[in-house]
């Protein structure tokens, strides 16, 4: 069965790229974004000027935006997806956040609406490819149906189980990118002071035990290089391990916990990379 209009909210560098695969395979698909409207290139007629417009629109919405605070404002803001009377019929999450929010959101928005969790993985240029990686929660005849937008978005499509696994998974996973962006990050100043060439280093690794998905990709990501800001990727990554430790957080034995407050002090220590 053919899927509705779909809409994406948070056109940004994740967010748009997806909505662009969508659109190139065939589906309707229109976006919403706070930010205006020409920014938006070729998408720009499709842009709604409100969540609700977005909803009355599109019976299927992915959720993009940054965090809980921007997924709060999206469903219940002035204008959100859930004030007017047309509502989504399936809300999918891929923002990363904690399991918690996820099932705070579901006691917040309409029995009637299916709510997925669908984080995804793979930076901005798994988007611009359809090669991104998705970590599903939701129930599966809900999921079974939104399977060949997933199939057009990504190349791993992960469904983990029920509501609540796809995020659990996700900060999971971002822990682990966290803490090898910054090992990645300082083996590379090190090899620099040792006299020795990184991309050599980064070429070897690849193929042998110093492997990481940050390390070996590092020239396709665009955010590899920047150093710490509240606005930037490493800041959504400081974000993500705080998602974690609001999971663990009933768990206080789990060293996680500590490490986790580490490598947040670590991530804000991270200064830009210089070719010099």
């Amino acid at each position: 069965m053919a899927l509705p209009a779909i809409g994406v909210a948070g056109c940004g560098t994740m967010g748009l790229p997806m909505a662009l695969q969508l659109q190139d395979a065939g589906f309707e698909v229109f976006g919403y974004d706070v930010r205006a409207t020409e920014e938006f290139g070729s998408f720009a007629e499709r842009m709604q000027e409100s969540a609700a417009a977005l909803a009355a629109r599109c019976p299927i919405i992915i959720s993009v935006v940054r965090d809980w605070q921007q997924t709060e404002e999206l469903c219940h803001g002035e204008n959100g997806l859930f004030t007017c009377a047309v509502q989504p019929e399936i809300l999918v999450i891929s923002s990363t956040l904690s399991p918690k929010q996820i099932h705070r959101l579901r006691e917040m928005i309409p029995e009637e609406t299916i709510l997925i969790d669908a984080p995804m993985s793979g930076a901005p240029y798994g988007a611009e490819t359809g090669t991104l990686t998705f970590m599903v929660g939701g129930e599966t005849e809900a999921v079974q149906r939104l399977m060949p937008a997933f199939k057009v978005m990504g190349n791993e499509i992960n469904h983990l189980g029920d509501l609540g696994a796809g995020m659990t998974c996700k900060v999971l996973n971002n822990m682990l990118a966290a803490t090898s962006v910054i090992a990645v990050r300082e083996v590379v100043k090190a090899a620099k002071a040792l006299d020795f060439p990184p991309d050599k280093l980064l070429e070897v690794a690849s193929s042998s035990s110093g492997s990481t998905w940050f390390g070996d990709n590092m020239e396709k990501i665009s955010w590899a290089k920047e150093g710490y800001s509240i606005i930037n990727t490493i800041g959504i990554l400081e974000k993500d391990v705080n998602s974690l430790l609001d999971a663990t957080g009933d768990f206080p034995e789990l060293r996680v916990n500590e490490l986790g407050r580490a490598v947040i002090g670590e991530l804000r220590n991270l200064t830009p990379i210089t070719d010099d």
